[in-house]
C-alpha cells in the first residue's frame, strides 16, 4: 500500500482544450465514494491511500483501489466559463454565462424546472420538495 499526493493544475489556468486526467477508482467504504462524488472539486489537494493496479493491456487506464481519502486543501472557487454544473444537495444546476436562467434537475436526472435567475434556485427546489414530499 502506498500513499500518493495528487494535485491537478488549477482549472482556471488550463487552456480550454486541456485533457483531463482520469483514474478509475473503486472503494469499499461508502463514505469515501460519497466524498469522491460530492465533496471535491477540480484542483483540490488530495491524499489518497490505496493500491494502484497497472492496466493489463496498453491503452487501458490503471485502476486505484482507495482505502483512505483525505482533502488536504480545497481549491478556490473556479471562475465561470461558458457552462458550469453545480450541486445543491440532491439537485444539480447548470449555470450558463450567456443567460440568467438556470435549469434545475435532481441528482438522478429528473427535470425540476427553470429558475429565472440564480437567486430563484432555492425557491424552485423548495417548491419541488413540497410537491414531491422531498423525493429528489
Amino acid at each position: 500500500m502506498e500513499t500518493t499526493h495528487c494535485t491537478v493544475a488549477d482549472a482556471d489556468t488550463l487552456p480550454e482544450d486541456a485533457p483531463d486526467t482520469v483514474v478509475s477508482c473503486i472503494a469499499k467504504d461508502a463514505g469515501i465514494v460519497h466524498e469522491l462524488l460530492h465533496g471535491i472539486q477540480p484542483s483540490d489537494l488530495l491524499r489518497v491511500t490505496g493500491t494502484l493496479i497497472q492496466a493489463r493491456t496498453p491503452g487501458e487506464p490503471a485502476r486505484l483501489t482507495v482505502d483512505v481519502f483525505e482533502v488536504l486543501d480545497t481549491a478556490l472557487v473556479p471562475v465561470l466559463r461558458e457552462m458550469v454544473i453545480d450541486r445543491f444537495g440532491d439537485y444539480c444546476v447548470i449555470f450558463d454565462a450567456d443567460t440568467d436562467a438556470v435549469p434545475v434537475f435532481t441528482a438522478h436526472g429528473t427535470w425540476v424546472g427553470l429558475a429565472d435567475n440564480p437567486d430563484a434556485i432555492a425557491t424552485l427546489i423548495d417548491i419541488h420538495e413540497r410537491v414531491t414530499g422531498g423525493e429528489a
